[in-house]
């Protein structure tokens, strides 16, 4: 990924936080079919090795976990949202003109190797941690005890675990922090009025921390 000095995000805890908070990634790998994109939920132990480690399954169906060894890289994809920036937003273009359409986003890119889990144990932990996590909010939060035993083995049996360890860990936050403040400002309101709260509300994040 091309990352301009000014946009990267190099602080392991902040791109933790991204992960954990957009937990849909998207894990790209290399088989003997070529390139392959699978979008998966994953969940974030930042504290199992040097950057973490991701785990998540896959349909048993879902031919990727044959087709990946033990100790292959990959990549998984985690994006905070993205938003097209007009430049009318920029108060400094109705005086000099001297601004163009951009489009703002937020992204962690975690490079790993992979080991694959084909036993029960690790899958009841990885759905177990998975639903917990998801189910927090509800008022009565589901659990896997919730369904019947031989229904959860069934489904149990349907998936496989895979476990990546990541071995480099890069963010880039494209929040226009190489405009002037009030210009990250004006766009950051104007993305916030329209919908795109997200990345409207990290633009004026940004402007207050440059201002400060």
């Amino acid at each position: 990924m091309y990352i301009p000095a000014h946009f990267a995000d190099q602080d392991i805890a902040s791109l933790h936080q991204l992960i954990t908070e957009h937990p849909f990634g998207v894990l790209v790998s290399h088989t003997a079919g070529g390139l392959d994109a699978n979008h998966l939920p994953c969940h974030l132990d930042p504290a199992r090795g040097a950057l973490g480690t991701l785990h998540l399954h896959v349909a048993r169906a879902n031919p990727l976990w044959r087709e990946l060894a033990d100790g292959d890289s990959v990549l998984v994809v985690f994006s905070a949202g993205d938003a097209y920036v007009s430049p009318s937003w920029y108060p400094s273009k109705h005086e000099a003109h001297r601004q163009v359409p951009t489009w703002n986003y937020s992204v962690a890119h975690a490079h790993g190797r992979v080991t694959i889990h084909d036993d029960e144990r690790y899958l009841r932990g990885v759905v177990a941690r998975l639903t917990r996590t998801h189910e927090a909010g509800e008022a009565k939060p589901w659990k896997m005890s919730d369904a019947p035993a031989d229904f959860t083995d069934t489904l149990l049996k349907a998936i496989v675990g895979i476990e990546i360890e990541i071995t480099r860990l890069e963010g880039k936050r494209k929040l226009s922090q190489n405009k002037d403040v009030r210009d990250i400002e004006g766009a950051g309101r104007t993305l916030v009025e329209r919908g795109h709260e997200e990345i409207g509300q990290a633009m004026l994040a940004e402007a207050a921390r440059k201002q400060s």
